[in-house]
């Protein structure tokens, strides 16, 4: 059996297993007021679709941040958006402004499934198999479709995404950060991570061995030299990225304090 039968067959096995999970039920189904993550992130969507983007992160009478506040990154609003956009052709109900608060049903629950699965499809799983054929200590076509089944059947993330209710967007980005590194691909690298740190701050914890990796390669190749090519173009890659991540925010310096207070709450004790 040749190489891409296995990893074949380890992707959907691993598909099965997530959609298994994704049949039971979720934290928070069928408890008010809140009803957990999974309203959670259907109320982001109600948002982002039917109020303007100077509003997403402030708290209006349409927008009740005590009410799951927006408190990710610009990337994960626009997620949002594009999912209730959908939702909105499909039932408009899924994401009416204030009567859709606590909406549950099998079919919106069922849409709600799909949006995870199809993310983890197109983005994680993808760099999951790249990720292990590029490893020189897995070449062996059976060592490689092992490596993918023991990350894609990790449980944690499984309960996580599948069953409690979160994207596996952000590490899927970092991990296609990673694989463009180790192509020596820095800037592409770069702007996959600044999408990831863009989607979930949470990233931030990967953060210091991307940067330390990157300082170190330009330090390798000298500061006076093409280090220091390597270190402006890396700089101005970051910059773009997120001045095109945050560009809609940036209308005024309020916008971008409100989003970065929303962010790291120090004021309500993180």
């Amino acid at each position: 059996m040749d190489k891409w039968s296995l990893m074949t067959i380890t992707v959907l096995l691993a598909l099965t297993v997530r959609w298994a999970v994704s049949l039971g039920s979720y934290s928070g189904a069928g408890k008010p007021p809140m009803y957990g993550d999974y309203e959670a992130q259907r109320h982001w969507q109600e948002i982002t679709y039917n109020l303007p983007i100077r509003q997403w992160y402030f708290n209006t009478s349409d927008n009740n941040l005590l009410y799951w506040g927006l408190d990710y990154p610009p990337l994960t609003a626009y997620h949002s958006f594009v999912c209730a956009y959908i939702a909105k052709l499909i039932n408009p109900d899924w994401v009416a402004l204030h009567t859709s608060r606590g909406y549950e049903s099998q079919p919106h629950k069922l849409f709600m499934r799909t949006t995870v699965f199809v993310a983890d499809l197109l983005v994680y799983i993808p760099a999951v198999i790249l990720y292990c054929f590029s490893l020189k200590e897995t070449s062996a076509k059976k060592k490689a479709s092992t490596c993918a089944l023991c990350i894609l059947l990790y449980p944690g993330l499984i309960l996580i995404d599948h069953g409690h209710f979160q994207y596996p967007l952000s590490l899927g980005l970092a991990l296609w950060a990673v694989l463009c590194l180790s192509h020596d691909w820095d800037l592409l690298g770069s702007v996959a991570f600044c999408l990831a740190l863009n989607y979930k701050q949470m990233e931030l914890y990967h953060s210091l061995p991307f940067f330390c990796y990157l300082l170190g390669k330009c330090f390798k190749k000298g500061l006076k030299g093409k280090g220091l090519v390597l270190l402006a173009k890396l700089a101005g890659t970051v910059l773009v990225s997120f001045a095109a991540c945050w560009l809609p925010f940036g209308t005024d310096v309020e916008q971008i304090m409100q989003v970065l207070r929303r962010l790291f709450p120090i004021d309500r004790g993180l």
